[in-house]
């Protein structure tokens, strides 16, 4: 029996797929690794100046964080910066929080 299902065995030859297994393979085909836009120095300073603001006086902001299949949208007030590991943390409303690094963020509102 196990050599059925190993090698060129019962799974390897089966080429039979459904008409929904194809769409999605063709979905997933479609969905290309996008590469991260680089941001000009004005930009880049937009965005220190927001999470400064957020930092000092406790004002709640919009995170948008660069993701190769979507970009994910964080909000929440920034509790710590730090320069050295070049991250932030973000506390969430909820009380949970994420590091996220400064490299990643993509705007900030």
């Amino acid at each position: 029996m196990k050599g059925k299902l190993f090698g060129n065995g019962l799974f390897e030859s089966s080429r039979m797929m459904l008409p929904e297994h194809k769409e999605a393979w063709l979905t997933h085909q479609e969905k290309q690794l996008k590469e991260k836009p680089i941001l000009d120095e004005q930009e880049i300073q937009l965005i220190q100046g927001k999470i400064n603001d957020s930092f000092h006086q406790r004002i709640r902001i919009q995170v948008t964080v660069f993701d190769p299949i979507e970009d994910k949208v964080y909000e929440g007030i920034v509790s710590v910066v730090n320069t050295f590991l070049k991250e932030i943390k973000l506390v969430f409303s909820d009380g949970d929080w994420k590091y996220i690094k400064l490299d990643t963020i993509m705007s900030v509102t």
